[in-house]
């Protein structure tokens, strides 16, 4: 090994490791002079480190990239963290007291799990992760507080996003003076050459200004570029302690700027023939953007890596076991392998590399016993994501967040720990084989109008239970505490329980009929129970006199929402309300449901009419109810897209930092995405929200409550949009250019940008026809003025927004990561206000058998699919959902031969190395999931949708 090159030892290492992402990654190692200094990769081992034996060789990040999203693999950012745990230890990361206990906080939700005041302060007092941890304790327990239900690989992915930000962020400094002798420090970074006073930054030289970096003996030299605005020299000189402290940094920075600047790795310079000047020294491996594309591609082979509670054994107590049988709280898998790190306790059969103090690779002890920690964060051990995870599980115990949905750009496939693998949803806890169920399956009637009226049935219990949360758990929350006018009671619940009522006695009939259709109950009686006609007439009939109801529906939408706007109690209070488990989906959707309802009956019976003859016994009931309920569904449609608008329009405002007055009469809700925008960085990912007067972009904001902030605005009036791809030489590329200032974006592919292109040509149209220019609406944003080749600080968070009165972190809501927003941003897409209305009338309830990849059996599973998403439940009885798992960016085919997938009615949904199958029970229920998913998965041009629209007359 010693004989071998550098590159050998590392790549073992990232080896064992089962590190895909190891060019973020080196070996360091004091030379014998004492200097610490990077294994050369082309060298030979033996000829770097002289006495081995005596030679502590330490794996730590060599590369900080500019954002952590870049990070493909979860490993790798486990990784991370835990170099930046130990930077914050040895005093290398320094930043301001609020950012610090917010990093330590997150620390401590990764190692311990949910909060608990008691057991954070015997964990903090056993654990010191900065030299002055004490004053800062009650703000670090105060943090966590807002963690609840966050896992391990969530939290890793929140210390990044806070510590990316931190002026010191992959900071090391190398000591010099500059030519008047002022002591100062050196650093290299993503962006370029830094120069510190202390820890605080004084200048930048960006790669882009750098003509040439040299040493001579203890003088380190940087060439800039000529530039007639600066009033910098041509060539700057530092001088360091000595040559080889000298060498050492210039050969970082070549790294640096090899591995952030360049395509692929240089070429070595050919030998010379008699001698050579100067060091032969060049950047071997490969460059980000390789390593980038290599990941993306898939080209390496996936290993599972569960991230796991740090040290939750030595701090959670086992007395506190649930016993029984079939609780909802997941076992730990017995034999996961997990990454552990620092001071805790090490599992027997540990194999152990340095970094740092000590990085070790460990299995953990099997055993029977499950993770009390899971009683309150069963994400601890079911997802391996970070922050926004492609599948999303509930905690069964504590306020946690109705869903925590996933990232679709982390590596792990199906091996990964799901939340659908888990003993919430496994084949112990639903024990049907597909034998059993190929025998019920036949003794089923076969009639399309069967399953139709099956698909009332199904979608009548999540209406229902839809109704509950209102009537029941908020009502009953309401009651409890007296933070709710009477006014507002009096025009929400009196107006709910009337339909509650009037639907659960729907749907007792409806389901006493299918018991007779299948022949389950009183097969004894005679008559023709085989329609289901007859019971739609009489029900939507018995709707007429509940209309007055539905007419106060609106009102209470309206009320509600101005009562918040005037309340900070009542906001609080229905924020927390949302946190609950049964609250799925954003309060405000919950008071639309019985309009969206009776879109639902509308298209059931069209379907109904379709399927039967005119002659069929069934066929004038169905038309009569169909006639019914098109009436009710027209007096209510011009409310229902006027409510639909303002919901909307609430709903992002929970989601922005920096606007006072989103809800204004006459704004109109078009579209919301993600597209990069060219800034003096380069293209950055922003959030961008098209109305029908203005143009918002923002960025992902340093919260606890991952809100966007807004960085500018484009009044649409005067606005020109144009194809720039030629001119910028980036694919997708658009320059809109306003009456005050242009922005150059770019979409994530062609028909992205058609979209864009679609709906802010109209939007500029609607304005021009409208009275003229919008005034300055979002007083709170001013606008960005900065052209890409000014500045870099103009998309930047500052420290102080931590400490903003409406906005900081110690008021702010403890999450908001579930949305539909935060899903358009990790997702690189975009969605608009036609395809929300395509959503509500695309809804659709029922057992479906779940299988993944490389799993054997199939698991039958309640699936709920609204609002772009599949919620699943392990019965329908269940009163919140167990997982989630957001549509958008999904592909939906069906399995090909190779697949071995030897079943009918199956349907393959994949993103990435997401892979599921899913298996319908007849061929209707097949075609109407493919439909109702399809309309998820891919958005429909505007031209195509308002034809669609139009031909449901309402």
């Amino acid at each position: 090994m010693q004989r071998a090159p550098g590159k050998v030892l590392l790549d073992a290492v990232c080896n064992h490791l089962n590190l895909v992402e190891g060019d973020y990654f080196g070996l360091e190692f004091p030379d014998h002079k004492k200097i610490t200094v990077w294994l050369d990769l082309l060298k030979p081992i033996v000829k770097q480190i002289r006495r081995p034996k005596h030679v502590v060789v330490k794996f730590v990040v060599k590369f900080f990239p500019p954002d952590h999203a870049q990070l493909q693999e979860e490993l790798t950012r486990y990784l991370f963290a835990l170099q930046l745990k130990q930077d914050l230890a040895q005093g290398r990361l320094t930043c301001n007291d609020t950012s610090a206990a917010l990093l330590i906080s997150h620390i401590v939700q990764s190692e311990i799990g949910d909060f608990d005041e008691a057991l954070d302060r015997e964990h903090l007092a056993k654990n010191k992760y900065i030299p002055q941890q004490d004053a800062l304790e009650d703000k670090i327990v105060e943090f966590h507080h807002n963690h609840i239900g966050q896992t391990p690989a969530e939290s890793d992915f929140q210390l990044l996003e806070i510590a990316r930000r931190l002026e010191m962020y992959g900071i090391r400094l190398h000591p010099a003076k500059d030519r008047e002798g002022t002591k100062i420090n050196l650093a290299v970074a993503n962006t370029g050459i830094l120069v510190f006073q202390g820890f605080t930054k004084i200048n930048a030289f960006s790669w882009a200004k750098v003509r040439k970096l040299s040493f001579k003996r203890k003088r380190f030299l940087i060439k800039l570029r000529p530039d007639a605005n600066s009033s910098y020299q041509d060539t700057l000189e530092f001088l360091m302690a000595s040559r080889d402290f000298c060498k050492s940094f210039w050969k970082i920075c070549v790294e640096h700027h090899a591995f952030f600047r360049l395509f692929e790795e240089p070429k070595p310079k050919p030998k010379p023939v008699l001698f050579s000047r100067g060091s032969s020294f060049r950047f071997s491996g490969r460059t980000q953007k390789q390593v980038l594309d290599y990941v993306k591609e898939g080209g390496h082979k996936k290993v599972r890596f569960e991230r796991k509670h740090s040290k939750i054994h030595s701090i959670r107590s086992f007395a506190s076991q649930p016993t029984e049988p079939n609780s909802e709280v997941p076992k730990q898998s017995p034999q996961s392998t997990g990454l552990t790190y620092g001071e805790g306790a090490e599992p027997p059969g540990g194999h152990s590399c340095q970094q740092g103090r000590e990085l070790k690779v460990s299995a953990e002890e099997p055993g029977p016993q499950q993770s009390p920690s899971l009683q309150k964060s069963p994400l601890g051990s079911l997802t391996g994501s970070p922050h926004l995870s492609e599948l999303s599980v509930n905690s069964p115990g504590g306020a946690a967040p109705a869903n925590v949905t996933l990232s679709p750009n982390l590596s792990p496939d199906t091996k990964q720990a799901s939340p659908l693998v888990s003993p919430l949803l496994n084949d112990q806890a639903c024990p049907r084989t597909d034998d059993e169920e190929e025998v019920r399956r036949k003794r089923l009637p076969t009639d399309k109008a069967y399953f139709i009226a099956k698909e009332v049935s199904s979608t009548e219990r999540t209406y229902l239970k839809d109704l509950e949360v209102i009537t029941s758990w908020f009502q009953s929350t309401v009651n409890k505490e007296d933070s709710m006018p009477e006014t507002l009671k009096s025009l929400i619940f009196p107006n709910f329980e009337p339909l509650h009522r009037f639907h659960t006695s729907f749907l007792k009939e409806i389901e006493q009929r299918l018991a007779l259709w299948e022949g389950r109950s009183n097969a004894h009686m005679q008559g023709d129970y085989q329609r289901i006609g007859d019971v739609m007439l009489k029900n939507i009939q018995g709707m007429k006199p509940l209309a007055v109801h539905l007419w106060k529906h609106s009102e209470a939408l309206e009320g509600l929402e101005n009562e918040i706007r005037g309340s900070r109690r009542l906001e609080n209070f229905c924020r927390d309300f949302e946190l609950q488990k049964v609250c799925y989906l954003p309060l405000n959707t919950f008071l639309l449901r019985p309009l969206h309802r009776l879109m639902h009956y509308k298209q059931i019976l069209e379907r109904l009419c379709k399927h039967h003859p005119p002659n069929h016994a069934d066929f004038r009931d169905c038309r009569a109810a169909l006639a019914e309920i098109t009436e009710m569904v027209a007096q209510l449609h011009g409310t229902m897209i006027k409510m639909e608008n303002f919901q909307k329009l609430h709903e992002l405002k929970k989601d922005l930092i920096g606007i006072d007055n989103l809800v204004i009469p006459g704004r109109e809700f078009i579209r919301l995405g993600s597209l990069s925008k060219l800034s003096g960085k380069g293209l950055q990912q922003r959030m961008f929200f098209l109305f029908n007067d203005v143009l918002l972009y923002t960025s992902r904001g340093l919260t606890a409550s991952n809100q966007f902030k807004v960085h500018g605005q484009l009044p649409l009036y005067g606005m020109t949009i144009e194809k720039s791809e030629d001119e910028w030489g980036v694919p997708h590329c658009l320059t809109l250019r306003g009456q005050r200032q242009s922005i150059i974006v770019a979409a994530s592919s062609r028909s992205e940008m058609e979209k864009w292109v679609e709906d802010i040509q109209m939007a500029i149209d609607l304005a021009e026809k409208s009275s003229g220019p919008t005034p300055e609406l979002l007083a709170s944003s001013p606008p960005d003025n900065k052209s890409p080749d000014e500045g870099t600080a103009a998309d930047q968070e500052s420290e102080d927004d931590l400490s903003a009165s409406r906005t900081s972190l110690e008021r702010q809501a403890p999450h908001r990561g579930n949305t539909m927003v935060h899903v358009c941003w990790h997702r690189n897409t975009s969605v608009s206000m036609v395809d929300f209305s395509i959503a509500v009338e695309n809804q659709l309830s029922g057992n479906l058998l779940r299988k993944f990849k490389n799993s054997n059996g199939w698991q039958k599973l309640w699936v709920v699919f609204t609002n772009f998403c599949l919620f699943f439940y392990k019965a329908h009885q269940d009163s919140h959902p167990l997982a989630s798992l957001p549509l958008l960016g999904y592909s939906l085919t069906i399995p090909s031969e190779s697949e071995n997938i030897h079943k009918d009615y199956v349907f393959k949904l994949h993103f990435k190395s997401h892979v599921y199958y899913f298996r319908a029970e007849s061929e209707y229920t097949f075609d109407r999931w493919m439909e109702v998913i399809r309309s998820a998965t891919s958005s429909a041009s505007r031209t195509h949708v308002l034809s669609h629209k139009e031909s449901h007359v309402y």
